[in-house]
């Protein structure tokens, strides 16, 4: 037994075992069967006002989570199929119109999970995320992003993406005064 000590006591520390899990990430070799695939959040602006509202922490953000080199975001349809579709990261400008103007991508973390498995979740957020159920400030892509980011990195989205939406949600007048066909499918 006093040679199994005098051994762990020359061990060098790793650092990862003090500070965050990141960290360890980095230093541990994973085995064969583990993969870990980046997880990364594109960052849209809807409107050129972001160039002015941005350095306030405020601005209109359209997001979707890229991972295995897929994008996956939400959007609305007067539908009550799912609202999840699948894009070419970095590409809504090009799929979806000239206002969804990229702006960054920002690496949420990894997961641990295969193609099929991320495949099988975004099925099953298609229950809960339909095209009927948008809504700009309660249910939009936003929070499709977030939910998505929970399940497959344990992480949340940036705050500032969804702020305004949150703040405007929360002042039954100011989301009164956006025309209803914003705020809903028809």
């Amino acid at each position: 037994m006093k040679k199994v000590s005098m051994f762990f006591n020359r061990m060098p520390l790793l650092s990862c075992f003090s500070g965050t899990s990141e960290s360890c990430e980095e230093l541990l070799p994973l085995s064969g069967a583990m993969r870990k695939e980046p997880v990364i959040l594109n960052v849209y602006d809807l409107f050129a006002i972001n160039e002015y509202v941005t350095p306030l922490g405020l601005g209109i953000f359209h997001t979707g989570i890229q991972v295995y080199g897929t994008e996956y975001t939400f959007g609305g349809h007067s539908l009550s199929n799912t609202g999840i579709f699948e894009l070419a990261p970095r590409s809504a400008q090009q799929e979806l119109g000239q206002n969804f103007r990229y702006r960054e991508s920002i690496h949420l973390g990894h997961t641990h999970l295969s193609r099929d498995e991320v495949r099988r979740i975004v099925e099953q957020l298609g229950w809960q995320f339909t095209g009927n159920s948008y809504h700009l400030t309660s249910h939009n892509c936003n929070h499709f992003s977030d939910a998505m980011s929970r399940i497959l990195c344990g992480r949340q989205i940036p705050g500032w993406i969804n702020r305004l939406a949150h703040f405007v949600g929360c002042v039954p007048f100011l989301e009164r005064c956006l025309p209803p066909d914003w705020l809903t499918p028809m």
